[in-house]
């Protein structure tokens, strides 16, 4: 057996191997999902253009996935998370997804998206050492 070489990847080549595996994927899903990526991101900003909240999330296939929900911790407790929510939702809505799924950790905000009607679905301990990391997941249909 020939000695196999690993290499650090250029974005370039990371770009490659990412696009091999959407191709693979497009594979084994239906036409009508086959197509369905977007990336869906939001902003809140105060009176001098600053950002305090934002969410970063991305529908594939018949699913939204909210990757990043942050709030400036001088801004919290004034709704900015949860009107971000609300808007990513509505939109998952809107563009027919079955469900959300988000992950959290046990520092951030897991009773926050309880509030708001995620349902746990597993738990990884220990990660990061001391805490815990939590994915949840909402059913929109």
């Amino acid at each position: 057996m020939s000695q196999i070489n690993i290499n650090s990847s250029t974005s370039e080549e990371s770009e490659y191997v990412r696009q091999q595996l959407i191709e693979f994927n497009a594979a084994h899903v239906s036409e009508e999902l086959r197509h369905r990526y977007e990336e869906l991101n939001f902003n809140i900003k105060n009176d001098s253009g600053e950002i305090v909240a934002g969410v970063l999330s991305t529908l594939c296939w018949n699913w939204l996935e909210v990757d990043i929900l942050w709030v400036d911790i001088a801004q919290r407790q004034q709704g900015y998370g949860s009107q971000l929510l609300r808007e990513v939702e509505r939109i998952a809505r809107e563009k027919s997804c079955d469900f959300i799924q988000l992950n959290t950790f046990s520092y951030q905000a897991p009773e926050f998206y309880k509030k708001h009607g995620y349902q746990l679905i597993t738990t990884i301990e220990n990660a990061p050492t001391g805490h815990r990391h939590y994915y949840f997941k909402k059913d929109l249909t």
